[in-house]
This record gives C-alpha cells, structure tokens and sequence, in this order.
C-alpha cells in the first residue's frame, strides 16, 4: 500500500470519529470516500464512522472493481460521478445530520438554496446548496441528478436523508459539512427566520475572500 494512500486511509478514520462525536452521524449512517491515482476508497457500507478501522476501508479500482477492504458503501455511484464531474474534488463526506434533515422535514429556504446566506462563513465555505428531492437510498436517479450539479456546486441536501459534501480533501469537505449543519442548526432555532445578509455583504465577501455565491 502506498505512503500517500495509507495517509488517506487515517484521514477517513479520524474525520469520520469527529463527525460521529460531533453527532453529525449515528449508528451506521453516513459514508466517506476519497479519489486516488487508481481508484476510489469508501467507507464499508453498515459501518460506524465512528468506530472505523484504516484496513477495512474498501478500495475500488478506476473499472469499479471492489479490490480490498469491507463491502463498498451503496452510496460509491454517486461518489463516482461526484468525482468524474468535478476535477477538483478528492473528498466526499455524506452524512445524516440531524438538523440538515429536519430543514428537510419542516420546509428549506427554496429548492436552489436550502438555506439562505446569514451568515457570512456560509457564504465562503459552503456557498449554495440545492435541494434534491426524495428517493431511496443508493437509487441511481439521485446520482444522475447530483452529477448534472457537481461542477457549480459544493454540496447538495438529500431531502430526508441528509447533506452530501465534496471539495478538495477529505478533511475540507468535512469542514464544510459542520458549517452546514450549524447553520441549518442556527436558522431552525431562530424565530422569527432571520434575514439573509445583504447583496453589498455578499459582493465584499465575493472581491475579499473570492466567495463562491
């Protein structure tokens, strides 16, 4: 096993502890994966985050070959065509977060932005969000859907199921995932919902940070 693919097989392990503690995830729900020079490895599907071992992430090859590890995430479809349609992207963190799939349940700012820009580490580190709508776990459809928006996008929301994030690590894309769920988190326990930041913020944060919104 390569030096760098081994260091990568760590960096699943200790961001899939934190988002478990963090309570990001429960039980077995959720998935990460990572883009290598001949393949893919993903978290084994029915697998805690919290507890993984570097030795039974699954690796698959660039044909889609299983070649080591647990039994592939039913989630690897849509990873695959996260990566084949954005370049940049070499993490993918999917979770169950509580207050993501409650923004679902209880009605999201709009289907192109699951949540308005109020605070302004959203708008740098998250950007927009589109809103995909239900079907079940691992359906092909959903892959497709999210495919057609990984080149514009960072993340997309999984109505009932959660947020799937992809960026440049896995580390990166986990980060993002946390701003996002403690904004969803702040906007549900805010009443009145609070205002979005206003265009003029917007476009300092766009010249200043070169902000993705």
């Amino acid at each position: 096993m390569a030096w760098h693919e081994s260091r990568i097989r760590e960096e699943i392990c200790v961001i899939g502890k934190n988002l478990y503690e963090r309570r990001c995830t429960v039980g077995s729900a959720g998935n990460i994966s990572a883009r290598l020079n001949d393949g893919w490895l993903i978290t084994p599907t029915d697998t805690c985050l919290g507890r993984l071992d570097p030795n039974d992430i699954a690796k698959v090859d660039l044909p889609g070959n299983h070649v080591s590890g647990g039994r592939p995430s039913k989630t690897l479809a849509l990873h695959r065509r996260i990566y084949e349609n954005d370049p940049d992207a070499h993490g993918v963190v999917h979770t169950h977060s509580t207050h993501l799939v409650a923004l679902t349940l209880a009605g999201a700012w709009k289907s192109s932005d699951v949540l308005p820009p109020i605070t302004p580490y959203y708008v740098m580190k998250v950007g927009h969000v589109p809103l995909i709508r239900y079907r079940r776990p691992g359906d092909p459809a959903v892959a497709e859907e999210v495919a057609a928006l990984a080149s514009k996008v960072r993340a997309v929301l999984l109505e009932r199921l959660g947020p799937v994030v992809w960026e440049k690590t896995v580390s990166q894309a986990s980060y993002a995932l946390e701003e996002l769920e403690e904004t969803a988190q702040l906007y549900l326990s805010t009443m009145p919902r609070p205002e979005p930041l206003p265009d003029e913020a917007i476009d300092d944060l766009r010249k200043t940070f070169g902000a993705r919104w």
